[in-house]
């Protein structure tokens, strides 16, 4: 039996999920996407998973839509593509937090589908570009639009209208990548992130991510009333459990403090 285009492991709250095509630098062929749709949709009614982690099997992180497929080897019983929602609005869909474990190139497709991850840390052998207008598409997944919101426009029209590649180091220059770690430290790295934020208060994660999210697309003045509008509506815990929660933080502060 030939291995799963999509291998899914969920362990202590964190489901982690690596595209399985090593040899194709992991692009997405409907199978693929398939499958990765189908799991994303179960993940958003998993109460067991507060954290997903995304990433690619071998060199690659993800290479885009398989252009075999696009250009008719696709088998026949495959499905369009409208026939059902794309990776990247699935993943935006997610009331988790998703960290992407970029391991390397993330193009065209795949960058669109890391850029629609709440976190990104990279490897040093991550690149990004944005091929689209090289090999005559346009842009369908988000890219166009999300990429200017992160780097700013200029930076945006300097990868999008050339093609060129992006590298890890000047990702995190640009603000694209939270950090660059050593390759075996990629994944090591995510995990304890995806702790960390399961260490907070699961329902108050979840509504925080929302709410930057919501706020982003807003002019800042909508953006702060939107705010205050969840925040009166949110449920404050009783004065002990506050305390007894910032006295957790405090312990964890001092522990961290002693590991650096």
């Amino acid at each position: 039996m030939s291995p799963s285009v999509l291998i899914v492991e969920k362990k202590d709250g964190i489901a982690t999920l690596t595209l399985n095509r090593p040899e194709q630098m992991n692009a997405l062929s409907m199978e693929l996407r398939r499958m990765l749709v189908e799991e994303l949709e179960a993940l958003r009614y998993d109460e067991d998973i507060g954290v997903v982690i995304l990433t690619g099997a071998g060199r690659g992180f993800c290479a885009g839509l398989d252009l075999k497929e696009m250009g008719g080897e696709r088998p026949a019983e495959a499905a369009g593509p409208g026939e059902f929602p794309d990776p990247p609005q699935m993943l935006r869909m997610l009331r988790q937090p998703v960290i992407g474990a970029i391991n390397g190139v993330a193009v065209t497709g795949g960058f669109e589908i890391a850029l629609s991850c709440d976190i990104l840390i990279a490897a040093p052998e991550a690149r990004f570009a944005d091929t689209h207008a090289r090999v005559g598409l346009l842009a369908g997944w988000g890219l166009s639009q999300r990429l200017s919101r992160i780097v700013g426009p200029n930076r945006a029209r300097e990868l999008s209208l050339t093609g060129n590649y992006l590298s890890a180091e000047r990702a995190e220059r640009w603000g694209l990548v939270n950090r660059v770690v050593p390759r075996e430290d990629l994944m090591p790295t995510c995990e304890a992130l995806a702790r960390d934020m399961l260490s907070c208060v699961p329902e108050v994660l979840f509504e925080y991510k929302s709410l930057i999210d919501r706020g982003f697309d807003l002019a800042l003045g909508d953006a702060m009333t939107y705010e205050s509008e969840i925040a009166r509506r949110h449920p404050n815990p009783e004065p002990e459990v506050v305390a007894a929660r910032r006295a957790g933080i405090q312990r964890r502060g001092r522990a961290q403090a002693g590991e650096s």
